[in-house]
């Protein structure tokens, strides 16, 4: 374990699987507190299990991101727990199926929008007088997608509330900044469990991915992703702000 985020705590959302487990983990791994916020207590308390098998320290805490009570409830317990919160990492998600958006109705919108937006707005308006104590170590990362820059041609609700994201961050940014607070986003392609399900049913998806990717690979949640999130997380990335961090090996290179 390094000493990089020694003493600070952490909450990350959507952290039982995935991108959230591998934040999780490189965060526990960087000396942080982990509070795992996942919607099912069996991941998130494997995800704990391993975080304390390697050393760290961590608790899982059952949170639905869609209810503003449940985000306040955790970051309390949080604090009583920790006595502080330093980094508030916001990647729990729901969205649906690939689709045309004249095929998607309001009820379609809904589990995007309440997950990826709404979800972010609980996270932030819950965490900020924590961060705001923190002195200059306040951190809000959202976990948004390539798609939410480039746009997506089978997912347009899905870049839509991604690049929701994205504005929020920029505007809390500039919001929050004199208080010391950063706000940034990440932009991953991983190995995740839906990945890998859409790479099962259809075989040549994975390797459609690796070609346009010039690292010709897919990212690991950990190592990636989680590296990422512990840069933005800790003193190196004081000065940077408003930004987002696209990790898709370069698939991208428009920004």
């Amino acid at each position: 374990m390094s000493e990089a985020l020694e003493g600070r705590t952490a909450v990350v959302t959507g952290a039982g699987q995935g991108v959230g487990e591998g934040i999780a983990l490189a965060l526990a791994a960087a000396g942080a507190n982990v509070v795992v916020a996942a919607r099912r207590a069996e991941t998130g308390d494997a995800v704990v299990a391993e975080i304390v098998a390697r050393g760290g320290t961590g608790r899982c805490i059952v949170t639905d991101v869609t209810v503003r009570s449940d985000l306040e409830a955790t970051v309390a317990a949080t604090v009583e727990a920790y006595g502080g919160l330093e980094v508030m990492v916001h990647n729990a998600f729901r969205g649906g199926p690939p689709h045309r958006l004249e095929d998607v109705d309001d009820d379609g919108w809904r589990p995007f929008s309440r997950t990826a937006v709404w979800g972010a707005y609980h996270c932030a308006v819950a965490a900020h007088p924590h961060l705001a104590a923190a002195g200059g170590r306040g951190r809000l990362v959202l976990v948004t997608s390539p798609s939410g820059v480039e746009g997506s041609v089978n997912l347009p609700v899905y870049a839509a509330v991604k690049g929701a994201q994205r504005a929020m961050a920029k505007s809390l940014a500039r919001e929050w900044g004199p208080a010391g607070i950063t706000v940034n986003c990440i932009a991953p392609v991983a190995a995740t469990p839906s990945l890998r399900a859409a790479f099962t049913a259809n075989r040549v998806l994975e390797e459609r991915l690796a070609a346009r990717t010039p690292l010709g690979r897919v990212g690991d949640p950990e190592r990636d992703i989680g590296g990422v999130a512990v840069f933005l997380a800790g003193d190196a990335a004081g000065y940077v702000t408003g930004q987002t961090i696209v990790c898709d090996g370069g698939s991208f290179t428009g920004l």
